[in-house]
């Protein structure tokens, strides 16, 4: 080995010791003919002093160097409890240059307001910032706790295909063309789903794997097109055995990377009084600020913007000393979200209801408003009316951005659920019906046989985890009966020849003994942000790619030559065409 220590692990204890230490120049300070470097490595930083300097004469920022020198405790005064080394210097009699760094694009040390692209461009650079570093370090060893999890409950790890056919996932796929087999391509997998059921198929019953998935997404934030899940599926199980799996991972994690107890088993609470209460089926519970349906309030009302089937409110604490440009703001806010507005009411200081809304309420509905509301004076009542889907969707964003605005949030808080009995299927806005999670997905028990019948009010066997208003992993019991499967294809109007077409292979192993089975998925990527206390999925991604999709790293995507284009047979037909 180069070095004899690690920086970041000198101590008192070290004093007296003759170390030599090697990695990169974080700092350098000259005062007076003494010049001071902190040296740092993977482990962190030590404190370096040269007594000539000339035996620091150009040294600079991010130059890797090895030191030998003395380890020696610092004089009374000069420490520095903020770190860890903060207690020893190590006074250097030789220093070599292993390596001269050019002039930063950025300083490392430091480097807040530097922009997002250019950290990723020089993205090795940024990962030596210990925050980022940090990030990576955590990521391992939530990995490495996963695999022992996993281990400890019997599961195999299986990879599945990167090369595969194009299968419906909701997203668009990557595509890849073969030169082999000019006109035909392969697709990369968004996720393992149909694999994994087939290693049910073959008798595995309990596979895991840290899958790389990769989706064509339309521009979206904090989405990256190739992503990492811990993909699950077992045989023989129900529910309770899926969600009694996913909260010894989740809670093995938390408590060995971060120190926090999970206070398991979890509560749950299902989808419709989510949305009934917070409007979003991930509820942030680590405030309160509750959704309030105002329907019946206002069944006789002649306001027609009320006049609706369903009208819901968020209350906003203080929300009534905003000012006009404020309150205007909210429209922009909610236009901005495809609403047409977000009508609101101002209670006064003396209970007096003001803005354009209360001048079209009766005396009895303004006599009523706040208490129904639970709004006190000074607050701000906002409303939404209409569909209660697209009615709750904008109350729920409005109730997290009250949150953030009025500083409701507990930040240090950790906060678990699981959202159950989701819908089976949802409208696709063209007479017909969609799957809300995939085709695969079974029906709750009491739905089993009639929910072609009420396709509209049937309960999916499907279990969501959410962390701080974040679903981090979502799975169900699966479909494995074949008459079962036929009945959701009619439901969503898919043909047997377009199933055979999309699925055959997996229909076709189905009809060799297909065990009872169900899984889940967690995003590993988001996993690992929160434990790192990130910002966005990017914090915890070695080399991200930016919010278009587009790495400046490497300058991907790029176009290709016309000899590649021609060698892939891009714009061959396939045989059969031909």
């Amino acid at each position: 080995m180069i070095r004899t220590h690690e920086a970041g692990s000198l101590r008192k204890e070290h004093a007296g010791q003759r170390v030599t230490l090697a990695g990169w120049v974080a700092r350098r300070r000259d005062h007076g003919g003494v010049v001071f470097i902190d040296l740092r490595d993977a482990s962190g930083s030590s404190q370096v002093v040269f007594r000539e300097e000339d035996d620091a004469h150009g040294l600079r920022a991010e130059y890797c160097v090895k030191v030998v020198g003395e380890v020696r405790v610092r004089p009374e005064g000069n420490e520095n409890p903020e770190l860890p080394t903060g207690a020893i210097e190590v006074v250097a009699s030789e220093v070599e240059v292993l390596s001269e760094s050019a002039p930063l694009p950025f300083p490392i040390e430091g480097s807040t307001g530097v922009s997002e692209e250019a950290r990723l461009k020089y993205r090795y650079l940024d990962i030596r910032r210990q925050q980022v570093a940090q990030a990576m370090r955590i990521r391992s060893r939530a990995t490495y706790l996963a695999h022992e999890v996993m281990n400890e409950h019997g599961f195999n790890y299986i990879e599945t295909p990167t090369l595969t056919r194009s299968t419906p996932e909701g997203a668009r796929d990557f595509l890849v063309p073969v030169r082999l087999q000019p006109g035909s391509w392969y697709a990369l997998p968004q996720s393992p789903q149909l694999f994994k059921q087939l290693l049910m198929v073959a008798g595995m019953e309990r596979y895991y794997q840290l899958a790389r998935c990769f989706r064509d997404e339309d521009l979206r934030a904090d989405r990256q097109p190739e992503f990492t899940q811990i993909d699950v599926e077992m045989s023989f199980v129900d529910q309770d055995d899926v969600i009694a799996l996913g909260e010894a991972l989740i809670g093995r994690i938390w408590k060995e990377t971060i120190g926090y107890e999970l206070p398991t088993p979890l509560p749950r609470m299902t989808y419709a009084e989510a949305m009934s209460r917070y409007g979003s089926d991930k509820p942030d519970l680590r405030f309160g600020q509750e959704l309030v349906e105002m329907t019946e309030f206002f069944a006789e009302t002649t306001f027609r913007v009320f006049q609706a089937p369903y009208v819901g409110a968020v209350v906003m604490p203080g929300g009534a000393s905003q000012t006009r440009k404020e309150l205007d703001g909210w429209q922009e806010w909610a236009k901005s979200r495809g609403a047409k507005g977000l009508a609101y009411v101002l209670v006064g200081e003396d209970g007096t209801l003001g803005g354009p809304v209360a001048k079209n309420l009766s005396e009895s509905e303004t006599a009523g408003l706040a208490a129904k509301a639970g709004a006190a004076p000074g607050d701000a009542i906002f409303f939404a009316a209409g569909t209660s889907s697209a009615s709750r969707d904008l109350l729920g964003a409005a109730r997290l951005e009250i949150g953030r605005r009025c500083g409701l949030i507990d930040e240090t808080a950790w906060n678990f659920l699981w959202v159950v009995d989701a819908p089976m299927f949802e409208e696709d806005g063209e007479g017909g019906w969609t799957a809300v999670h995939h085709p695969f997905t079974g029906p709750k028990p009491e739905w089993a046989d009639t929910f072609q019948d009420h396709p509209g009010e049937a309960l999916a066997y499907a279990y969501d985890m959410v962390c701080n208003g974040m679903e981090i992993g979502g799975g169900s019991i699966r479909i494995h009966r074949a008459e079962m499967q036929q009945r959701v294809f009619d439901v969503l109007g898919i043909s047997k020849e377009e199933a055979e077409n999309k699925f055959g292979f997996l229909l076709e192993a189905f009809k060799y003994g297909p065990p009872p089975h169900g899984g889940i998925a967690y995003g590993w990527d988001r996993v690992c942000m929160l434990l790192a206390g990130g910002d966005s999925i990017r914090d915890v991604i070695a080399f991200p790619k930016t919010a278009s999709g587009f790495d400046p790293l490497t300058g991907a995507p790029t176009p290709i030559t016309g000899e590649q284009r021609k060698e892939a047979g891009v714009d061959a037909k396939p045989k059969a065409e031909a």
